[in-house]
């Protein structure tokens, strides 16, 4: 095969490709035969339009939760390289990683930790990373996908109800659970080796996949450069690029170049911080090769200190979807 044949093959994968994408973003919501999938699910309660919900390709469950997660202590641990992201939680003295060469290919892991059941979730189309509690009202549910997307996120379905939840605003959004609100839990996407560096002891998801492809794969090879979203045809923000990351806490957002520039923010409330030396996640297929984004921590100032806060590190896009209104504070133009 020549360089020219091999060249017009990847044209023709990426121009299929790309057709495919705007096909499934004219995809029209259709409740009606939504019921065929989803029969416990209540659609005449809701809290969103229908038309802002969209196929994202696989069916309910498409994209499996991780149920029943093993880990490997973190003295066992092979083929992790320090600079991958990891999801870090941690609660009554028992710390997890879920790397997020995992979580590209699950998106949710039901997991109980330190006695608290939690769920562990990643988006990987808005970069959106939020650790729930499961236990709402006194009723612990567990939570799975629906294959569907609502700008560009991830929307969940709790099995208990079937009714769907919007993972970044963790807010039920269709059926009887409508307007209630999952409860956030301070966590971490930071390098592995800060990490095992804290928690010698801890423990690291293990691949679910029979398939396994380690830790560090990614599937959308270079998507954070990209110069729009995929399955997104809401309103872009202005003044930053829709794909550039984006500290949220909150209704209140500032730039990750902002931050990597002056290394710290304080305000009032708040102290933000960021250290050099982890890996973009949606840059290079081997997320280890990936370029340097950073590490990002954000904390609390209370009378007993700093103290872990919950924030997400997102794209700019997600931010104003959700948060039209929501202050981004962005580097001066020059």
């Amino acid at each position: 095969m020549t360089h020219r044949q091999t060249w017009l093959g990847v044209i023709a994968t990426l121009t299929l490709f790309a057709y495919f994408v705007v096909s499934l973003s004219m995809v029209s919501a259709n409740p009606d035969r939504w019921k065929r999938e989803w029969g416990r699910t209540v659609f005449s309660i809701t809290s969103v339009d229908f038309k802002e919900i969209i196929s994202g390709g696989p069916p309910k469950d498409g994209i499996p939760s991780i149920d029943r997660p093993r880990f490997i202590p973190v003295s066992a641990v092979k083929g992790l390289e320090d600079t991958v992201p990891v999801i870090s939680f941690s609660h009554n003295g028992d710390a997890r990683a879920y790397p997020l060469g995992i979580l590209m290919r699950h998106e949710i892991v039901n997991d109980v930790v330190g006695g608290m059941p939690v769920a562990v979730t990643y988006c990987p189309l808005c970069n959106s990373s939020i650790v729930f509690d499961r236990t709402l009202d006194g009723e612990l549910l567990d939570f799975g996908t629906t294959g569907k997307l609502r700008n560009s996120d991830l929307v969940m379905y709790d099995r208990q109800t079937e009714s769907w939840w919007q993972q970044f605003l963790g807010e039920a959004i269709v059926g009887q659970m409508t307007g209630q609100k999952l409860k956030m839990l301070p966590s971490r996407v930071e390098a592995y080796g800060l990490f095992k560096d804290k928690n010698p002891d801890g423990k690291v998801l293990k691949s679910a996949s029979f398939f396994s492809r380690g830790f560090g794969s990614n599937p959308y090879g270079g998507y954070d450069t990209a110069s729009r979203p995929f399955l997104y045809r809401g309103e872009m923000p202005e003044g930053i690029e829709p794909l550039a990351r984006v500290v949220r806490v909150g209704e209140e957002a500032w730039s990750l170049k902002l931050l990597r520039r002056q290394k710290k923010i304080e305000t009032d409330e708040l102290v933000l911080s960021w250290t050099p030396g982890q890996n973009s996640a949606l840059d290079s297929r081997n997320i280890a090769k990936g370029r340097d984004i950073g590490n990002v921590v954000v904390q609390r100032k209370t009378g007993d200190g700093l103290q872990d806060e919950v924030y997400d590190v997102t794209f700019a896009f997600a931010f104003h979807a959700f948060f039209p209104e929501g202050k981004l504070h962005m580097e001066p133009s020059t």
